[in-house]
C-alpha cells in the first residue's frame, strides 16, 4: 500500500514538473504581433509535421525553464508556423525550425548549434545591450577567461565608437562587444594610439587598423573565429560569411596550428585554419574518397577546392601550399566549382549517395522506396503502349471496312454500267420498228 502511495505521489510531482516546464514556453497565435512590442522574446516557428523541429522541442522546453528560473528578461514561445503563415512570412521564416530574437523593432536569427546551452547563450547575449562596459581589470580577466573572443573598444567619445556600436548591433548575434577605459588592462598591453578596437584571442590581442583593415565590420567580421578551430557543420557554414577560403587538415591538427599561430599576419586575411573529425563532408564534397592524413583548401564563394599534389608532412610544404594558392599559381590546379556541369554531377553524385546509404542501411526499405515507384512507371508506360496499339488496329480495321464498302459501290455502279448498254440498242431497235410501222400509214394519210 505503501508503495501504491508512493507511486502515486511521485506521479503527480512529475506531472506538476511537466506541466510547469511546458508553462514556460507560451504558444503563441495571430494576436502575437501587438503584444511582443514591450517584451523580448525567444521564439521557435515550427511546423508540426517536421522532425528536426520534433526533436528541438525538448530542448525548447528546457531553455524556458532554466531562462525562467535565472531571472532573464526573455520570454519563450513557439508558434506553428503553418497554421499562421501570415505571420511567419512577416518575420522571414523560410524553414523549420527558425529560431529568432525579438528585441523592439529588431529580430535576430539564431544560427548556431541546436543545444540548450548554445541558445541560452545567444539569448542572453543578445538581449542585453550591444555593447557592454568592463568597469575594472577583475571584470576584464573574467571576460577573458569566460570567452575564447573577446571585441573591446578603448577609449572615450569618438566617430570610431560610433561605427563600432553599429557594427556591435549588427553582429552581437556572433560575438562580444565590450568597452573600456586603458586603466583597465594590465600594463604590459599597449595600444599605439587611442581610441582604438582591439580583438583578444589565441593568447594574444589585436588591433584595429583602418588604412590596412578596409571597413570596421569587414574587420570585426573576419576576425570573430579563433585562428584555428574544430569545423563542424554550424561554423562551416557561418566561416562561409567571412569570404575567407578554409584550410582543414585531416585530423592531425598540430602542424596546421603552427602555421595559423606563426603565420598569421601572412595568412590569417585570407584563410580559416581547422580541422574535422572524419572524412565524411570532405569526401561529399569532392565526390570521391580523399586519403587520410590530407590538406584541402575550400573557396565558399565558389565551391572550388584544391589538393598538393604531394604529401604535406612539414610545415615547409604547408606553407607553399598555401602561398601557391594565395598567389594563384599554374602548379596548383583547382577542382570543383559552381558551373553548370559541376552541379549536374552534384545532383547525380548525392543521388546515388542517398539510394546507397538507403539499401546499406534498410535493404528492405531500399526495395519498397525505389522499387515500387518504378513498378508503377513501367505498369503506366505498359498501359501507355498497349493503348496506342489497341488504338492503331481499331483505325485498321475501320479503314478496311470503309475500303471494302467502296470497292463494293464501285461494283455495283459497274453493273449498273454494264446493264445499261445491254438495255440501250433493244430501245433503239424497237423505236425504230414502231417508225418502220407507221411510215406506210402515215404516207396513206398523206
Amino acid at each position: 500500500m505503501a508503495e501504491v502511495k508512493a507511486c502515486v505521489f511521485y506521479g503527480i510531482v512529475a506531472s506538476f514538473l511537466t506541466s510547469a516546464v511546458f508553462a514556460f514556453v507560451e504558444d503563441l497565435d495571430d494576436t502575437f504581433k501587438d503584444k511582443r512590442v514591450n517584451d523580448i522574446w525567444l521564439v521557435d516557428f515550427y511546423a508540426p509535421w517536421c522532425g528536426y523541429c520534433k526533436k528541438l522541442e525538448p530542448i525548447w522546453n528546457e531553455v524556458g525553464l532554466e531562462l525562467k528560473i535565472s531571472g532573464s528578461p526573455v520570454r519563450v514561445g513557439k508558434m506553428d508556423a503553418t497554421a499562421y503563415s501570415g505571420m511567419s512570412s512577416e518575420f522571414g521564416v523560410r524553414g523549420y525550425p527558425t529560431i529568432k530574437l525579438l528585441k523592439g523593432d529588431l529580430a535576430y536569427n539564431y544560427k548556431g548549434p541546436r543545444t540548450k546551452d548554445d541558445i541560452i547563450e545567444f539569448a542572453n547575449r543578445v538581449a542585453g545591450p550591444a555593447v557592454r562596459s568592463l568597469p575594472s581589470k577583475e571584470m576584464f580577466e573574467h571576460m577573458l577567461k569566460r570567452h575564447n573572443v573577446l571585441f573591446v573598444y578603448v577609449g572615450g567619445e569618438s566617430p570610431l565608437k560610433e561605427k563600432y556600436n553599429d557594427v556591435a548591433s549588427e553582429l552581437i548575434v556572433y560575438t562580444h562587444f565590450f568597452s573600456a577605459l586603458e586603466q583597465v588592462f594590465p600594463e604590459s598591453l599597449t595600444l599605439p594610439e587611442l581610441p582604438a578596437v582591439v580583438v583578444f584571442k589565441d593568447g594574444g590581442y589585436f588591433t584595429y587598423d583602418e588604412y590596412e583593415d578596409a571597413s570596421l565590420s569587414s574587420w570585426v567580421n573576419r576576425e570573430r573565429f579563433q585562428g584555428y578551430l574544430q569545423i563542424d557543420g554550424f561554423t562551416l557554414y557561418e566561416l562561409g560569411e567571412t569570404g575567407k577560403q578554409m584550410t582543414f587538415y585531416l585530423p592531425l591538427k598540430t602542424l596546421m596550428q603552427r602555421v595559423a599561430k606563426e603565420h598569421r599576419e601572412h595568412f590569417s586575411r585570407d584563410f580559416q585554419f581547422g580541422h574535422m573529425d572524419g572524412n565524411d563532408y570532405i569526401n561529399s564534397l569532392i565526390m570521391g574518397e580523399v586519403a587520410v592524413p590530407s590538406v584541402i583548401i575550400l573557396n565558399t564563394s565558389n565551391e572550388q577546392y584544391f589538393l598538393p599534389s604531394e604529401a604535406v608532412g612539414t610545415m615547409e610544404q604547408l606553407v607553399h601550399f598555401i602561398k601557391s594558392v594565395l598567389n594563384g599559381s599554374a602548379q596548383v590546379r583547382a577542382y570543383g566549382g559552381d558551373g553548370f556541369i559541376q552541379r549536374i554531377k552534384r545532383i547525380a553524385f548525392d543521388a546515388k549517395s542517398t539510394i546507397t546509404s538507403v539499401f546499406r542501411s534498410s535493404p528492405l526499405l531500399g526495395c519498397f522506396l525505389f522499387g515500387l515507384p518504378l513498378g508503377v512507371i513501367s505498369l503506366m508506360c505498359y498501359g501507355i503502349c498497349t493503348a496506342e496499339s489497341d488504338y492503331g488496329s481499331d483505325d485498321t480495321d475501320a479503314l478496311k471496312r470503309l475500303t471494302d464498302e467502296e470497292d463494293e459501290d464501285e461494283e455495283e455502279e459497274q453493273e449498273r454500267e454494264q446493264s445499261a448498254e445491254l438495255e440501250g440498242p433493244e430501245e433503239d431497235e424497237l423505236e425504230g420498228e414502231e417508225g418502220a410501222e407507221k411510215d406506210p400509214a402515215e404516207k396513206k394519210t398523206d
